[in-house]
């Protein structure tokens, strides 16, 4: 019994001041840690970061501070670390590359949070998808589709391609093609077309709309009229105003050969 007591005083009176330096490291550099992870919210919240990110990268800091905490105590108790570090790093390479796509994404969709190319609500056309944005996600963004159906798109692919966002600004221009024979007086015809754009409080004075002969066709002189609207009265003007020609040409006895389509491809606002 003397001799265990003595073993046991002899490896406190060796190891004793490194077990309590361990445990010390381990204390303070959770301290220091999770005053590290607060100061790095408050700054990512200053700097108006989206929340979802800020609570992404406060938390992978912290647990990278605390493993490098974690190592420093167990290398102050003896053990060699070396090993530790080495199998820490050929993990995160294969995790990496094993999640090779799902990082991709997750880069893509900090990207986006910080640039924030659109956001909730907006209505875009993006990845080969045409929706309004009802979530923004750190690996993947849902849309909701003019049918009403739910769209799930990879960031990477929405910050590979083209991003066309129909509701980021204020004003959109309508273009509509009206085509007449060649036969009617084009004076005439865009007088009315004027008067069309003119007595619609929807359609802006400023721009003016634009109106004029696009095209000499085979059997058509096609107008362009190009008014500007506010983009929460997009469609509504466009169809009025499409109704609108056709009575208007009929009432002047304007000839109209064919049904002119609009040169957009349909998207719903």
């Amino acid at each position: 019994m003397e001799e265990l007591f003595n073993k046991l005083q002899a490896w406190i009176t060796e190891y004793g001041m490194d077990v309590i330096s361990a445990i010390a490291i381990l204390i303070v550099g959770r301290i220091v840690a999770g005053i590290a992870r607060g100061l790095l919210k408050k700054l990512l919240v200053r700097s108006r970061v989206d929340e979802t990110l800020v609570t992404f990268v406060t938390k992978v800091v912290y647990v990278a501070l605390m493993v490098f905490i974690i190592i420093a105590a167990v290398g102050k108790l003896g053990v060699q670390t070396t090993s530790f570090v080495a199998v820490i790093g050929a993990a995160g390479l294969a995790v990496g590359l094993a999640l090779q796509g799902s990082l991709s994404n997750f880069a893509a969709g900090v990207l986006l949070i910080i640039f924030k190319p659109f956001k909730v609500g907006d209505f875009i056309e993006a990845g080969g998808a045409t929706g309004v944005v009802e979530e923004i996600g750190i690996f993947t963004t849902e849309m909701k589709s003019p049918d009403n159906k739910k769209i799930i798109v990879p960031n990477a692919k929405l910050m590979g391609d083209n991003i066309t966002n129909y509701t980021a600004k204020e004003q959109r221009r309508i273009d509509i093609v009206a085509g007449v024979s060649y036969s009617a007086d084009l004076d005439k015809v865009r007088k009315v077309l004027q008067g069309i754009c003119s007595e619609d409080e929807r359609i802006l004075a400023e721009p003016a709309p634009t109106i004029g002969v696009l095209e000499l066709a085979d059997s058509s002189v096609n107008f362009v009229v190009r008014p500007w609207v506010k983009t929460a009265d997009y469609w509504d003007v466009y169809f009025a105003t499409q109704e609108k020609i056709k009575k208007r040409f009929d009432a002047e006895g304007i000839g109209i050969p064919f049904p002119q389509r609009d040169v957009h491809m349909y998207q719903e606002v």
